[in-house]
């Protein structure tokens, strides 16, 4: 991530959604495609299509609240549920923790995580619900406001204040490095193919699932990104884009941007023995086993991982917090209940995603949030004004995914099924309370695209 910034690759993938935007929604639509193509890692996408949008963005007259609306929208969401992301590891780390002793449950944690995608609500709707808004040119509350205003020539906000992008500024390439997206592109390639490759290699059975779920992810993740990272380095030396020396410190910058994450993984996995060797489960177990329904554990764990990281700011840290705790209790509560079966599975793939959904809806929701705040930041929009205009979307998505999917799915609804509801239960509230938001009086010059460079 950090060399594929440097050398300009991330800059050109970034220049092709800039020559497709030409009015207000088709902006929008571009930024949010660029959130779910860098999908690899939230604090990266925040930065990149923050800092790199915003001149698109003002010129087209989107206000700064919906660009910062944008961006943080399609960063967690999307980083949580791909495939091969830096929450990836993190997550199967903590799963692999959680479920190391559970007697009676023995599929590997990879698979636990593959299965609990399709029970991510949260994360899956809002990315839906950004393209309706997108697409839609409707908005809502205090964001229907934001846009009027950006329309009538005032994208930035009256509060905006002169904001330092400290984070942004190791990794901005220089002025003179060309922008060639197939510099991002190959090693992005190689890194997707590279996991799915491992996986295969790894992995052992007769259908797809026991590959997969026999497979050892974190060899095939590292020597992925191995692979990746000598591709992204042979790619900016043999062209010449950085020196060697100019190359590792890229590299090291971004291994930088990821040293708070692996302290947060340490502790986390320290906080796993603990709770497992004071028995804290079992103790939740004995209070809560006979008090909560099967059916509303996950929606259960959803509630508590929302406050908890509204409360904290941080979505890792919740994610620590509580799977050591909620995986477990959840067997145990199947375990109590005499349906700790394979048809019940879906209660603890239920639960899994309710903690990571929780976790980034409660870190959407809070004005402490890191994600938040770093948006905010790259988007140089007013950061209460942030929160404001992004709340009654993050509570409107949270409310149908929980009442809605997680509830009925908990009771046996095919997921599918609740996915498909949500959606048009969005659709229709976007399309009832949202007003149309009117085109600019007068076209955005194309002089103006000049102005489109790097920020």
């Amino acid at each position: 991530v950090g060399i594929i910034f440097k050398n300009g690759g991330m800059g050109g993938v970034v220049a092709l959604s800039r020559h497709w935007a030409k009015t207000p929604r088709q902006g929008q639509i571009a930024t949010a495609a660029l959130g779910t193509v860098l999908f690899f890692d939230d604090y990266s996408n925040t930065l990149v299509v923050g800092n790199a949008m915003r001149p698109v963005t003002d010129r087209l007259l989107i206000s700064r609240e919906k660009l910062a609306f944008l961006v943080d929208a399609t960063a967690a969401p999307i980083a949580c549920v791909a495939l091969v992301t830096t929450w990836v590891g993190y997550e199967v780390g903590l799963i692999d923790a959680a479920v190391k002793n559970l007697d009676g449950f023995d599929q590997a944690p990879y698979l636990i995580y593959l299965q609990s995608i399709a029970y991510s609500f949260y994360p899956l709707l809002m990315m839906m619900f950004v393209f309706m808004i997108a697409a839609g040119g409707r908005d809502f509350g205090p964001m229907a406001a934001a846009e009027r205003r950006a329309r009538a020539g005032q994208p930035e906000s009256p509060d905006t204040g002169p904001v330092e992008m400290a984070e942004a500024k190791g990794l901005e390439p220089a002025a003179d490095t060309p922008r060639r997206a197939s510099n991002a592109v190959l090693p992005i390639v190689t890194l997707v193919a590279g996991v799915l490759v491992g996986l295969f290699v790894t992995g052992s059975g007769t259908s797809l699932m026991e590959i997969i779920g026999s497979a050892d992810p974190y060899r095939a993740l590292m020597w992925a990104s191995l692979v990746a990272t000598l591709v992204a380095g042979a790619l900016t030396l043999s062209q010449r884009l950085l020196s060697l020396e100019a190359t590792i410190m890229a590299w090291c910058a971004g291994i930088k941007m990821m040293l708070l994450a692996m302290i947060v993984l340490i502790l986390a996995w320290s906080l796993a023995a603990l709770t497992a060797a004071l028995h804290t489960a079992d103790f939740l177990v004995l209070i809560l086993g006979d008090t909560i329904p099967v059916g509303l554990v996950p929606a259960t764990v959803f509630i508590v991982a929302a406050a908890t990281s509204f409360a904290t700011g941080t979505s890792w840290g919740t994610m620590g917090l509580l799977f050591p705790v909620v995986v477990p209790l959840s067997w145990a509560i199947l375990v109590a209940n005499g349906v700790a079966d394979p048809d019940h599975y879906h209660i603890m793939y239920s639960s899994v995603a309710c903690v990571l959904s929780g976790a980034v809806w409660g870190d959407h929701c809070s004005p402490i949030s890191d994600t938040t705040i770093l948006s905010s930041m790259s988007s140089r929009c007013n950061h209460i004004d942030h929160v404001t205009t992004q709340l009654p979307y993050a509570l409107s998505v949270g409310t149908v995914g929980l009442v809605i999917g997680t509830i009925p799915t908990g009771y046996g609804l095919p997921w599918w099924v609740g996915l498909i509801i949500c959606a048009a239960c969005l659709a229709i509230l976007l399309f009832v309370v949202g007003e149309p938001v009117p085109e600019p009086a007068a076209s955005p010059s194309a002089a103006d695209e000049t102005q489109a460079g790097p920020a």
